[in-house]
């Protein structure tokens, strides 16, 4: 049987659980109902397993294995009334029934210990562990394991669902316990301590939270707080035993997710698929009643959601016990590459994807391997601390023989296992101070530049200061660039050539570092001026040409128009101010060039010959064929271009220009530099002479992005003539009709492509026209009933055009 989609349960349904109601999802418009939490103290286990040599209390093991042998007893009060049979069961997988003997009782209220505790061995081949308390009845034995052997997919599944909610609880419960730690601390703290939290514990962060009043601060955070934990790869894999198809009706519906991370997180997910798992297993002599489990340092304690019944049904209590299988370490790594500086006592190791590490005791005994470019080693102590981020050292800091960059690798033990994490650099402050990389340490006033620095721990680096004669410090931008180089940037924009001093400090340390250096003046390399004759541009080549103020050339004053870079060359445009042209060309000046510091400047200068001038001659635009079934559009005009149309233009070649067939037109919108077309002798560029060319252009053939006003040039040669308007590139939309019925106020346009209409009217003048909006993805078109007849439409590709579209 297939589960009814999400967007179609919209009745509530009720298991029996005791008090707790669940509501089936609702549509996400209507809300939905929350789980009962599980919020009230259950009885409590102490719990150890001993592996080998090895003893660890059970909150310490994160999967157990064949042939740990357990140790099961109830923590219950001396003035228990009720009395509960403690049970054990070991399971191998949903289609196969656990044996007699792997099911076990203990009396908690008898005397002897051997009586009233479990002392386990795990069997070959068991997969899933689930521990039962019950109260005592007659027969209850039998009833149980009866229930277990007969379904143990449901028992399987419950083990997997209740593992994987008490580790999200656990995330859960560490975030809050964090935040109520701070919640009477300095005010901007909360602010900044949260969202470190939320992302080691990988719990759902409400940002919004923050900017509210320090005060409420902390209680909107927790808000809603069982549906703040989000997916978590590694307890989700601890938790994920179940092998084998599910049977029955309960299974399918327990294997269905109603809800993805964004709505309801997965740990209210577990809670309700374990609710459908008991409703539809229980039996009018129990209820089973889940439990979560609460991790201490002797054992675990209960979580309830429900009162439990000592009348029938009676309520039992299931506790979910660690998968048996092979130990899944931690999936540990370092966030970032940056290296991390272990000046301070409490330095942080920056780790992520492992939230279980800051919200149990799995990970114990984690600790720091130091190995010093000299070889010595040494072992520090490590305290996960989910609101700073990762591991912080617990002791003062790094020994004192290491300096400078040092090597380690975090360890430590996993259960019983040993497990690896990952590798860091660490840096300490050394007195090697530090020098200039490369060769060139030339610092040019004017202008921000760039230095890097070599030293032997730039993570350390708390400030760095520009100091220069007598004035006061500056400080200066700088990052740290791999492990021994610092990035600087020194502002001379307003200093003057001379001394000046790089003082670098480091944390801890009292005297920074200082570096002398020496800034110049750099005024601007001239390579050439390339002027043409009868123009008003030129372009001045060389270095540092952003110092160029001005230039006279043949009576001309040119200002900058536009600097750019190719590789260590710049390239400055000029444009003349007035309406004069250059000179003749072959004639010989001398252009004076002012630079912004007062300097002038000569360079001899040869006026180039004039570049090749062409003009329009004519142009013919044929339209397409019209539409089978559709309208016509009217293009009115003769620089109309329709997509679908072609254009034939003919240039002539100015004086002093011979048109040749190596020559070029290139075609490109006017509004922005998208690449142009370019047409030659092999693709619709003919030459009827010296002096004329004719040229094919399809706009079928173009690029995409070519469409609205179009201009052309001509290259001949290594040079090319001015841009010059050719036409305007329409892209139509197709018309499938136009409806206008009786005495209708308005007409509907339907069709394709509607989007590339700006607007349409009932007058050429587009009077009281009715606007299309940008980017509409509609077929129809509400448009004003015509006056004549007709419509008119404005394109978006050719504003200034009106085309007419017939009505009738």
């Amino acid at each position: 049987m297939t589960p009814m989609p999400i967007n179609r349960m919209t009745r509530a349904t009720r298991c029996a659980w005791g008090a707790m109601a669940l509501a089936i999802l609702t549509p996400l418009s209507l809300g939905a109902a929350e789980p009962a939490p599980f919020e009230m103290p259950g009885p409590a286990l102490d719990i150890l397993v001993m592996r080998g040599d090895q003893s660890l209390p059970i909150a310490q093991v994160p999967s157990l294995s064949e042939g740990d042998r357990l140790s099961v007893e109830a923590d219950l009060p001396t003035d228990q009334g009720a009395r509960f049979i403690l049970v054990s069961a070991f399971l191998r997988g949903a289609t196969n029934p656990p044996p007699k003997d792997w099911v076990q009782f203990a009396e908690t209220w008898k005397k002897k210990d051997k009586d009233k505790a479990l002392v386990l061995t795990v069997p070959k081949g068991a997969r899933q562990m689930v521990l039962f308390l019950v109260p005592d009845t007659g027969g209850a034995e039998s009833v149980l394991s009866d229930a277990v052997r007969g379904k143990p997919g449901e028992f399987v599944r419950a083990t997997q669902d209740l593992n994987q909610a008490s580790l999200d609880r656990s995330r859960l419960d560490a975030f809050m316990l964090a935040i109520k730690a701070q919640e009477n601390s300095h005010p901007e703290y909360l602010r900044s301590v949260a969202p470190t939290l939320a992302r080691s514990l990988s719990i759902k962060l409400n940002e919004d939270c923050l900017s509210k009043v320090v005060e409420m601060q902390a209680s909107c955070l927790l808000d809603n707080r069982e549906s703040l934990v989000l997916a978590d790869v590694h307890s989700s894999s601890l938790a994920e035993t179940l092998t084998g198809a599910p049977t029955d009706l309960a299974m399918q519906l327990a294997s269905t997710r109603e809800a993805g991370y964004g709505f309801y997180s997965p740990y209210i997910g577990v809670v309700r698929d374990i609710a459908k798992i008991f409703g539809a297993f229980s039996s009018p002599q129990f209820d089973y009643l889940p439990t979560l489990s609460v991790r201490k340092p002797e054992g675990i304690s209960l979580l309830l959601n429900a009162a439990p019944s000592f009348q029938k049904p009676k309520s039992v209590m299931v506790v979910a016990m660690p998968a048996i299988e092979a130990d899944s370490p931690p999936r540990l790594r370092r966030a970032g590459d940056a290296p991390v500086c272990a000046a301070r006592a409490g330095t942080v190791l920056p780790v992520e994807g492992a939230p279980l590490i800051f919200s149990t005791a799995y990970a114990r005994d984690v600790k720091l391997a130091l190995k010093a470019p000299s070889g010595e080693t040494a072992d520090l102590s490590l305290d996960a601390r989910a609101d700073r981020g990762g591991y912080v050292l617990t002791g003062a800091g790094l020994p004192p023989a290491f300096k400078g960059s040092v090597e380690g690798h975090v360890y430590g033990r996993w259960g019983f296992d040993r497990f690896e994490g990952p590798d860091f650099m660490l840096q300490m402050p050394d007195e090697g101070g530090w020098q200039v990389d490369g060769d060139d340490a030339a610092l040019v006033v004017g202008r921000d530049n760039g230095l890097v620095l070599k030293g032997g721990a730039p993570a350390c680096v708390e400030s760095v200061m520009l100091r220069q004669g007598d004035g006061a410090p500056r400080p200066m931008d700088w990052k740290v660039q791999g492990r021994d180089r610092l990035a600087l940037t020194v502002p001379l924009t307003d200093r003057k050539p001379g001394a000046l001093s790089i003082e670098v400090k480091y944390q801890g340390v009292a005297q920074p570092a200082a570096l002398s250096l020496r800034s110049y003046a750099q005024a601007s390399r001239l390579d050439g001026l390339l002027f043409h004759a009868g123009d008003k541009a030129a372009l001045l080549s060389g270095q540092r040409l952003d110092q160029v103020e001005s230039v006279e050339a043949g009576g001309l004053l040119l200002r900058p128009d536009g600097l750019t870079r190719d590789g260590a060359v710049d390239r400055l445009r000029l444009v003349a101010q007035g309406d004069k042209g250059a000179g003749e060309a072959g004639s010989e000046m001398a252009a004076r060039i002012r630079l912004r510091d007062g300097r002038t400047v000569t360079l001899a200068v040869t006026m180039a010959a004039a570049r090749p001038q062409v003009g329009l001659l004519s142009k013919d635009i044929s339209l397409g064929a019209p539409p089978v079934n559709g309208k016509a559009l009217a293009l009115n005009g003769d620089n109309l271009l329709p997509d679908n149309g072609q254009l034939v233009f003919s240039v002539r070649a100015g004086e002093g220009t011979k048109l040749s067939a190596s020559d070029v037109i290139e075609v490109a919108r006017m509004d922005e530099d998208a690449a142009p077309i370019r047409l030659t002798a092999a693709n619709g560029l003919r030459l009827e002479g010296p002096k004329v060319m004719v040229a094919r252009l399809d706009p079928k053939a173009m690029a995409p992005a070519l469409f609205g006003p179009l201009h052309f040039r001509l290259l001949h040669g290594n040079e090319a003539s001015d841009w010059q308007p050719l036409v305007t590139l329409a892209r139509l939309p197709q018309i499938d009709a136009v409806a206008c019925e009786g005495d209708a106020q308005a007409c509907t346009i339907r069709g394709r492509d509607l989007f590339l209409i700006d607007a349409v009217g009932a007058t050429s003048s587009l009077d009281q026209a009715s606007q299309v909006a940008q980017g509409y993805t509609g077929s129809a078109l509400k448009a004003p009933a015509p006056l004549d007849g007709k419509l008119y439409l404005r394109l978006r590709d050719a504003p200034d055009s009106v085309v007419t579209l017939p009505a009738a």
